[in-house]
């Protein structure tokens, strides 16, 4: 069942009369399930759409859109699809309780991994599934595969029922839908020669496979740390020299380095980050894939547009992982600003220090952070670590936190976006 949620004022939909609440039934005699039914059925002019009132009225709508023009309906979201994967290193299972009901939300959602970049294990398809992907082209899709290999993917997964990768990989590219793609690196079993077979086996799918990231897996204190653990330094070191080796390769065969390590698997491996141009267009960068030459990129993009900061003393509050790396950004900010840039490093006590990522860390870390630090003239908070309602993780609001701060806070995503006259003014 679709519904609407919102009605644009003055637009078609607006005219027609409807209004929040009517129930989608079909168009041009499609029915409607979801929003990619609605966004693939409406893309024609003429749309003959069937709806419900939130009366039971049963009406049906004859549509001619110009080309171009929006109906101006906003969909309510979609019923999530479920994981039905039971892995060791599953986010949900190192979650502690009272958090936010939607982050206990074991999603596993194609239709999310194409609209939003979500990463999906495609274990949960039905056969309709797969002919809509390729009827709509829903093209990328960001898939976790783990492993290629079958037998280890399923242990990876604790699904007996996973389908073989590859061959699903490949029945897809068929149809055209190409993928981008991510290990998570669990040491002793997709590691080594596995992860090996893995890249190699993602590599002969040719074209399909856009990118591959290999990402080192991360616990928290409540996390399944009997059945799994963390990678060491050497073995995130021979990960990364596997990578490289096949970047290698890559480059001289497609002209792209194609494989690529996050920026932790470096950090623990004690490596310096590899130059930005090792990262091609940063496909995965929202993956932690490349996070520090991209933020590089964009202060050194927007230098001329970037407000004048000198002497002036900016905080960019941060998780443990990014702080040791930060620096290197700090640098061309005070380049292009003259402002003096402090990282401030910030333990998560929500989930134990294990857990290093800016965008896992709770409202009360950072609000913590900013009292023990008011002498600042500006904070800087990681942007990820809020979501669409401005919450926190552990439930706590943007906008109390900006009120109850002693310094004036800002989120931001890349820098570039909050130092500018435009907002600082």
């Amino acid at each position: 069942m679709v519904r609407v949620q919102t009605v644009a004022p003055d637009s078609i939909a607006d005219e027609l009369g409807l209004t929040p609440g009517f129930e989608l039934i079909s168009v041009n005699g499609s029915e409607i399930e979801d929003f990619l039914d609605w966004e693939f059925h409406t893309a024609e002019g003429q749309l003959i759409v069937e709806a419900r009132s939130p009366a039971g009225d049963r009406l049906q709508y004859d549509i001619e859109r110009p080309e171009g023009v929006a109906l101006g309906i906003e969909l309510e979201p979609p019923h999530i699809r479920r994981c039905a994967n039971r892995c060791d290193f599953c986010f949900v299972d190192g979650l502690p309780d009272g958090l936010r009901q939607s982050l206990y939300i074991r999603d596993d959602d194609y239709r999310l991994s194409f609209r939003y970049g979500n990463f999906a294990t495609l274990t949960n398809l039905k056969p309709k599934d797969e002919r809509r992907i390729l009827e709509y082209r829903l093209s990328p899709l960001y898939v976790s595969v783990h492993a290629t290999d079958a037998v280890v993917r399923r242990r990876l997964l604790r699904n007996p029922r996973a389908p073989a990768i590859v061959p699903q990989l490949a029945h897809f590219a068929e149809g055209g839908i190409r993928f981008h793609t991510q290990i998570v690196l669990q040491p002793g079993l997709n590691d080594g020669v596995v992860l090996e077979q893995s890249v190699a086996d993602l590599y002969e799918l040719g074209e399909a496979v856009l990118s591959v990231s290999v990402v080192p897996v991360g616990l928290t204190e409540y996390s399944k740390s009997h059945l799994v653990r963390e990678p060491t330094h050497l073995e995130c070191r021979a990960a990364v020299q596997l990578i490289e080796d096949f970047s290698q390769r890559a480059v001289r065969e497609r002209g792209r380095h194609w494989v690529y390590g996050s920026d932790d698997l470096f950090l623990v491996a004690g490596l310096s980050l590899p130059e930005p141009a090792a990262y091609d267009d940063f496909e995965q960068v929202e993956n932690g894939v490349g996070s520090v030459r991209f933020l590089q990129q964009c202060v050194r993009a927007a230098h001329a547009g970037l407000t004048a900061l000198s002497g002036r003393r900016i905080g960019i509050l941060t998780g443990s992982a990014m702080s040791r790396l930060m620096p290197q950004v700090c640098m061309a900010l005070h380049t292009a600003t003259g402002g003096d840039f402090e990282v401030i490093e910030i333990e998560n006590d929500l989930f134990g220090p294990s857990v290093t990522s800016a965008g896992l860390l709770p409202g009360n870390a950072f609000m913590a952070a900013l009292r023990a630090h008011s002498s600042l003239d500006l904070a800087l908070l990681p942007a990820e670590a809020v979501n669409e309602a401005g919450h926190f993780l552990d439930g706590m609001v943007l906008d109390d936190l900006v009120q109850r701060s002693p310094v004036p806070v800002h989120l931001s995503y890349d820098f570039a976006d909050v130092l500018t006259p435009q907002v600082l003014s």
